[in-house]
């Protein structure tokens, strides 16, 4: 499951180091859009992926190999059910609930596990009421049922992330605007500025709060 360690770490710092992450702090609620719109972006990056690992293991194409354990298949829908449990528990404790740094990134977390938890879990939906490994494969709608979820993703990403995304327009356009006599080759590298770790002003010590 290292790729769904990936997508949480790059998430994650993304949202936390990240003036992108500060753009969506800044122009999109906490309660609940935020928290919906990172689960949403991570649910559609997830489900994206795993689909994509999916058909390589199948096709015999890399180094891709199912998990196994004790000679068993362990099929990401396991992983999926395990992850919902644990966000599941760490909403019961609270977390994320307060305004400290701390709780601040135990938010973030619960948010972008819940969308990866989904993820995993949805994908592997032919298996809930059937669970022959071939029912995954047998259906003949399948890709229907990708293209509603993934349209159902893009929607959720667009509706809770409206004020980020007119945040960013309103970035772009202004960090777009290029002086006359300089060449606009340079515009991409200042919009890609947007991943750059954001500066934080702190007050000299000697001065009080």
């Amino acid at each position: 499951m290292a790729f769904v360690g990936l997508v949480v770490a790059v998430l994650l710092v993304l949202l936390q180091l990240t003036r992108l992450g500060f753009l969506i702090r800044t122009t999109i609620p906490d309660r609940p859009r935020r928290r919906m719109f990172i689960a949403s972006v991570s649910f559609l990056i997830t489900f994206a992926g795993i689909r994509i690992l999916v058909h390589r293991i199948v096709n015999h194409e890399g180094h891709f190999q199912w998990v196994m354990v004790g000679g068993h298949h362990i099929h990401h829908l396991v992983w999926g059910i395990l992850i919902l449990l644990l966000v599941g528990y760490g909403w019961l404790m609270d977390l994320g609930r307060s305004h400290s740094p701390l709780s601040i990134f135990w938010s973030r977390m619960m948010s972008v596990s819940y969308g990866v938890g989904a993820a995993l879990t949805l994908d592997e939906f032919a298996l809930w009421l059937d669970l022959q490994p071939d029912a995954y494969w047998s259906s003949a709608g399948r890709l229907n049922i990708d293209a509603i979820v993934i349209f159902g993703a893009l929607l959720a990403v667009g509706a809770w992330g409206a004020p980020f995304f007119r945040g960013l327009q309103h970035m772009w356009d202004k960090r777009g605007v290029v002086p006359r006599g300089i060449s606009r080759i340079s515009t991409p590298i200042r919009r890609a500025r947007l991943l750059r770790r954001r500066k934080v002003h702190r007050l000299p010590p000697h001065i009080e709060p």
